[in-house]
């Protein structure tokens, strides 16, 4: 059990997409302690500048877990992509037990609890494995991310108004990820409010084909999609050298989805006016505020 007074809230991936904004959200909350895990000092110098305290993690060294989550009440826990994240998840939640830490959040995936999306399903063990150690919890689910349309594994998603992806006409559903951090950040300061919730994220649904359309309307300037095979995804992970136990089933997921196999891709929601008060971000919302950057 922490002995402070004020909750002190520990995010992993802070300076990720989500951890980052959920810190963002957190920052104003003086009732609340901020911790963000790093992996080297370098990285805790941009925390340090903001006033945020910072603990060096590392998922892969165990050594580092019980030092960061010392005195820690609650966590949100966002892992990487690799098959890695199920022993690490499992590693850092045995930890955080041993350490007394009272409510975790974590970051999962999509899909309903029969999904048979192989990632996706990694997710919901580690779902199960936090309920069996008896943690407090709030699971995130989210569907896909708007910021893919920005970029995706690290490179410029759209060129010259000309969007890729390896869906087909596959209809999604979406979520701005700030949206997913506005939640995460409720859950971490308010767990009596959503302590035993699952919440599934996705608030607007459309094809690329009609986002394209969206940014046309809304720029001013032509965009079109043109669909790419999966294996073009699968040819590309091989040759950056990426992890394949979990890209091979991100390739089986796109398959899937150009294939309209994938029951509920389309799914949204509407609990998020009922957790935030607030109506969530819509995919002509999030072109209208991205507009500069989708400009060519």
């Amino acid at each position: 059990m922490s002995v402070t007074k004020i909750p002190r809230i520990l995010i992993t991936g802070a300076t990720g997409q989500v951890g980052s904004k959920t810190i963002s959200f957190l920052l104003s909350n003086k009732e609340i302690e901020i911790i963000a895990s790093v992996r080297s000092p370098e990285k805790a110098a941009a925390f340090n500048k903001m006033g945020i305290a910072t603990v060096i993690l590392d998922f892969d060294d165990e050594s580092t877990h019980l030092p960061a989550l010392k005195n820690i009440d609650r966590v949100l826990i966002v892992t990487g992509y690799t098959v890695d994240m199920l022993r690490q998840s499992k590693t850092f939640l045995d930890n955080a037990k041993k350490a007394g830490v009272q409510h975790v959040v974590h970051l999962g995936a999509c899909g309903g609890d029969d999904t048979s999306v192989a990632h996706w399903a990694w997710h919901q063990l580690v779902e199960r494995y936090i309920e069996w150690h008896g943690f407090s919890y709030t699971h995130l689910r989210p569907e896909t991310f708007m910021q893919n349309l920005l970029s995706y594994g690290g490179k410029k998603a759209i060129e010259n108004g000309i969007l890729h992806a390896y869906v087909e006409g596959a209809r999604l559903s979406w979520v701005d990820v700030d949206d997913v951090a506005r939640v995460a950040a409720l859950a971490l300061t308010h767990p009596e409010i959503h302590a035993g919730q699952t919440y599934r994220l996705g608030y607007d649904a459309a094809t690329f084909y009609e986002i394209a359309a969206i940014m046309t309307a809304i720029t001013g300037k032509p965009f079109r999609y043109e669909p790419l095979s999966p294996e073009v995804f699968l040819q590309s992970m091989i040759s950056s050298g990426a992890e394949m136990a979990y890209m091979g089933c991100v390739y089986e997921h796109w398959k899937r989805y150009a294939a309209g196999t994938i029951p509920g891709a389309d799914e949204t929601f509407d609990n998020f006016p009922k957790i935030t008060g607030k109506q969530p971000v819509t995919l002509a919302r999030f072109v209208e505020k991205h507009k500069a950057e989708f400009d060519y």
